[in-house]
């Protein structure tokens, strides 16, 4: 490309705890099991997906699979009545339900029980909230990014997607401050998502071309990506290093790459590699020492 480019990778960047156990749960299975499923995409992320395919560790939709002899339930969860059934299934069922999903769906029942109305902050379409709504009960109201705030009792209980900005929950609450006498709030947010967005946007100021890897279908990912493009720099959301364009790179001296807590860290390993043979280099000149 004509000249060198300083790369700097989020530290941060690349699988959760959470993910990582899933992962490391559904490849240790296919070493000494057969017959390895998982309920739906173990993560968001296809490549993984397409890698577990090859040891023979396949996603389904369909619980009563003939073939199933273990099955792996994703690390979003699953509804009460999915998890009941399962409980009924002749296999074996391996739970890699995220921790802090697990703690998010208690406190959803707890605040059922304790006669509040739930509110859940995220995307009703996401897995995770679909299991979570299951918790909380059928009165239970989901409001996303672009939702306006529904009537609200004068007893209210909010959790969170474990993936969602901090900023959308601190807007919410502010909001319903106006209509409720009691507000009980459980901020369900991974930590490691707040800290992933946090120093994603310290990078994005230090840079002029940012590159954003991981799942188009991952929500944390597609967070850091509009995050990015939020704070006005060039910002490339890619899934593997073969979508890279040395067009995104001419005239840039300084590039960061952020990556989602479901992209594996062979993935961005081949990214920076790509950026690299078109001149780039990590910061201090030491490739692949860009993190820890």
């Amino acid at each position: 490309m004509g000249q060198e480019i300083e790369i700097i990778i989020a530290r941060r960047s690349g699988f959760c705890f959470g993910v990582k156990r899933a992962v490391d749960m559904a490849f240790n299975a296919s070493k000494t099991s057969t017959g390895v499923y998982t309920l739906g995409p173990i993560i968001h992320n296809p490549q993984v997906v397409e890698r577990l395919k090859t040891k023979k560790v396949l996603p389904t939709e369909n619980i009563e699979t003939r073939e199933i002899q273990n099955l792996i339930i994703r690390t979003h969860g699953v509804p009460q009545d999915v998890s009941k059934r399962l409980a009924t299934m002749p296999y074996k069922v391996l739970d890699a339900t995220c921790p802090f999903v697990k703690k998010a769906q208690q406190y959803a029942k707890l605040l059922k029980e304790a006669g509040y109305q739930v509110i859940i902050i995220g995307d009703k379409e996401h897995p995770e909230v679909k299991g979570l709504m299951s918790y909380a009960g059928d009165k239970a109201i989901v409001v996303g990014k672009s939702d306006p705030l529904p009537k609200l009792k004068s007893r209210v209980g909010v959790v969170v997607q474990t993936t969602h900005p901090i900023s959308q929950l601190q807007g919410f609450i502010s909001d319903m401050l106006w209509q409720v006498k009691e507000l009980k709030v459980y901020n369900t947010i991974c930590n490691s998502t707040a800290l992933r967005l946090k120093e994603t946007k310290e990078m994005a100021g230090q840079v002029e071309v940012m590159v954003v890897v991981g799942g188009k279908n991952s929500a944390n990912t597609t967070q850091l990506a509009q995050l990015c493009s939020s704070l006005s720099v060039p910002t490339y959301h890619i899934e593997t290093a073969e979508e890279i364009q040395d067009a995104w790179f001419k005239g840039v001296r300084k590039a960061g790459i952020t990556a989602g807590a479901s992209t594996p860290e062979w993935i961005i390993k081949e990214v920076e590699k790509r950026i690299r043979d078109r001149g780039g280099r990590c910061r201090n000149g030491h490739p692949g020492k860009g993190r820890d």
